[in-house]
């Protein structure tokens, strides 16, 4: 027992390490056609958090590239902010403004085709496409069979709680609070390994956790925090809500991480996207990529 208890302890302090030195969000023009924040979107993006997944104390060299002259992302579109269809047609989305930059910093050619889902692999494995870019999350068994990039982007699981509430998600300040779940979720079992002492409140799906909340049924909500950022942004949430405390990132219940595949052979490929990945973040251009579609962010 007392040894559980030390390792909650240890990877609750690991779960709040930074991965990298934090960028400072850095005020910018509105893009074209963007929906207005509210005041409440408009102050969070100016604390919002630019996660940083490189090293800058590691330059590798620039990759051979002349074996390269296109590269063929492939991904979705039907999961915004990640990657969707907007009004005119045209693909949009935090991959394929990710997949376009790495392109522009290589200096090679750049296709990004939107396929279906359960096509993705098919498509890759049969040579129609070299890469793909749509919010991937590794796991062991894609890896016995595709090669991946370092992870350009985590979903760390974040506490979020009404507007204005004061509330410190610590296993002593939530003794007796009721916590709201996905049932028989990572989530759900990370509050019951290190908020033991909270009233977890299993519900079936997330849309009848977050109306939980926000009707007050619930003290907190416990989710992925990719998709709650979604929601605080948008009108459904209604500026109810806010995140409390901070991420947590534990591999062993919220992964690897998202990365871009490849084939398991292109590993030329896989270096020299790693590469332009780590250019894309030094330039700002990661950072400006994240707040285009993550003013609300998740970090």
């Amino acid at each position: 027992m007392r040894s559980r208890r030390l390792v909650a302890v240890l990877l609750i302090c690991f779960a709040f390490m930074p991965m990298s030195a934090p960028a400072t969000a850095q005020t910018r023009s509105p893009d074209p056609g963007s929906q207005p924040q509210s005041p409440a979107q408009a102050a969070a993006q100016d604390k919002v958090f630019i996660p940083g997944f490189w090293d800058p104390a590691q330059r590798p060299d620039k990759p051979d590239l002349s074996a390269i002259r296109v590269i063929r992302f492939l991904t979705e579109d039907d999961y915004p902010p990640m990657h969707f269809l907007t009004e005119e047609g045209k693909l949009a989305g935090f991959n394929v403004d990710l997949a376009r930059a790495v392109c522009d910093a290589l200096s090679v050619a750049c296709t990004v085709q939107a396929r279906r889902w359960d096509t993705l692999f098919d498509a890759l494995r049969e040579g129609r496409g070299d890469a793909i870019v749509a919010s991937l999350r590794v796991t062991p068994k894609l890896r016995e069979s595709y090669g991946f990039t370092s992870p350009y982007l985590r979903t760390p699981a974040r506490f979020v709680g009404r507007a204005g509430a004061a509330l410190d998600p610590s296993p002593a300040a939530l003794a007796g609070k009721t916590v709201a779940v996905v049932a028989r979720s990572a989530h759900e079992d990370f509050v019951e390994t290190f908020f033991p002492q909270a009233q977890r409140k299993p519900f079936d799906d997330l849309d009848r956790a977050r109306a939980a909340l926000m009707r007050g049924d619930v003290d907190l909500l416990f989710a992925d925090g990719l998709t709650m950022a979604i929601w605080l942004n948008g009108q459904e949430a209604g500026d109810c809500c806010a995140f409390v405390g901070g991420p947590y990132q534990e591999s062993r219940w919220f992964g690897e991480g998202v990365a871009i595949a490849t084939r398991k052979n292109e590993v030329v490929l896989r270096r020299a996207i790693d590469w332009a990945l780590q250019r894309v973040a030094e330039r700002g251009v990661y950072a400006e990529i994240y707040l285009r579609y993550f003013p609300v962010g998740f970090y």
